[in-house]
């Protein structure tokens, strides 16, 4: 599925259409190239949940984790691990124990395709905007239209 997203407005409502479906254990799998978006994308879908103030990015950090929100939502950009087996000697899985996980360059921590509670979102610039291309895995279906 394509959607369109001409602007920031458009971003925040597919940000919260993404919150109102999202649940623990969800993985929203966040890939484009750099400035495509995913960083902004998390910040709407983190805001729509109720987080207030500053979200950064996790560039550096790797992992940040909101666990004030329902369900609490680990934000994690993977980008600087040189090998998947990085995520693991992290601790992601025990960040990820009941929360669901907004990963942005997932391909570097090995992807997350192949869970079924994976929605990917494929960011592309389209001008001033930008397109997102979403493919619901299977715990999805039914809760994405």
């Amino acid at each position: 599925m394509r959607i369109e997203l001409p602007d920031l407005k458009a971003m925040q409502g597919f940000g919260q259409r993404i919150a109102a479906r999202l649940q623990s254990g969800d993985v929203v799998a966040l890939t484009g190239g750099l400035g495509t978006g995913k960083t902004t994308l998390s910040r709407e879908i983190l805001s729509a949940l109720g987080h207030e103030g500053e979200v950064p990015s996790p560039t550096f950090t790797i992992i940040e984790t909101y666990d004030h929100l329902d369900p609490p939502v680990v934000h994690a950009d993977f980008y600087r691990l040189e090998h998947p087996s990085e995520a693991e000697q992290l601790g992601l899985d025990d960040y990820r124990e009941g929360a669901a996980l907004l990963a942005e360059w997932p391909d570097h921590a090995g992807g997350f395709a192949n869970e079924a509670a994976c929605l990917q979102i494929t960011l592309e610039i389209a001008g001033v905007g930008r397109i997102a291309v979403v493919e619901p895995g299977a715990g999805w279906q039914g809760r994405w239209p």
